[in-house]
């Protein structure tokens, strides 16, 4: 598959305009979110492309970015969104809206595997069998060319892999569940903002 990818500094251009679903991943320097910090933000329109923004450390001002993070009208796909949400929060200050996540809709849908990970769901929905090996490299300075590529396949199959559990949830009637759940997303996330780790219904 030949990936159109681009890397935009800071901020994404103006002139770029997306339709009203977009897919989502973050790359962090860690997953302490009281140490480490936001580094890239990549979108896919899922066109085979990836917009990757290398956010500027020292004030996050991505005026065209939050626009469309904060944009009701406009789905966003993630892989497990807790944890892109929580640093998006953080650093970008915005509470994404309208959000769905693979790895949420993998739990419900998926109940004949214990594999949830990204690499699983394009290896059964898409047919091919990524590399996750830059998953622990440096994403702080200048980005590798293989780093590129990593950040963009970590997009570009989400909006298939949405379709494939959406079909599978609607089938098993299971769908309902997920949307009443996902809608919990933004307070699990305000629940970890403010160090509530664990289970909050557990005994």
């Amino acid at each position: 598959m030949n990936l159109d990818i681009k890397l935009h500094k800071q901020d994404l251009p103006d002139e770029i305009k997306f339709s009203d679903k977009i897919a989502i991943d973050c790359e962090f320097t860690g997953l302490n979110v009281e140490r480490d910090r936001l580094c890239l933000l990549q979108i896919s329109s899922g066109e085979n492309d990836a917009h990757i923004i290398q956010l500027n450390k020292d004030n996050y001002d991505a005026p065209n970015l939050k626009k469309i993070l904060d944009d009701e009208n406009v789905i966003k796909l993630f892989h497990f969104a807790r944890a892109d949400l929580l640093f998006i929060k953080k650093y970008l200050e915005v509470d994404v809206k309208n959000v769905h996540c693979t790895k949420v809709m993998s739990k419900i849908a998926r109940s004949y595997s214990d594999k949830h990970g990204l690499k699983d769901l394009i290896k059964e929905f898409i047919g091919i069998d990524i590399s996750k090996q830059l998953q622990t490299s440096d994403f702080g300075g200048e980005l590798s060319d293989k780093q590129l590529k990593y950040c963009a396949q970590d997009v570009v199959y989400l909006h298939k892999i949405y379709a494939s559990l959406k079909k599978i949830l609607e089938r098993e009637k299971r769908i309902d569940l997920y949307n009443e759940t996902i809608m919990f997303i933004n307070t699990r996330v305000k629940l970890d903002f403010a160090s509530f780790k664990d289970d909050i219904w557990s005994h």
